[in-house]
């Protein structure tokens, strides 16, 4: 977990379109060689630093999950 990016570059967030505009949602960043979330109601709290490994990693669990719900 990281408070803020270390450099002072400003990461461009974005929601998915499946969030359908919804409050609670969260954002995600590309941020040199990783992959950054947050919430998207807490834009300046606490965010998340991920591997691009582990973002893949936790996709394709939410897909599967999601295909495995229906």
């Amino acid at each position: 977990m990281i408070g803020q990016p270390k450099d002072s570059s400003t990461p461009a967030w974005h929601k998915s379109s499946a969030s359908g505009g919804g409050a609670d949602c969260v954002e995600v960043a590309s941020w040199k060689s990783s992959v950054l979330v947050r919430d998207s109601r807490d834009r300046s709290g606490t965010m998340l630093e991920l591997t691009r490994a582990q973002w893949s990693a936790f996709v394709r669990h939410v897909k599967t999950e999601a295909a495995w719900k229906n």
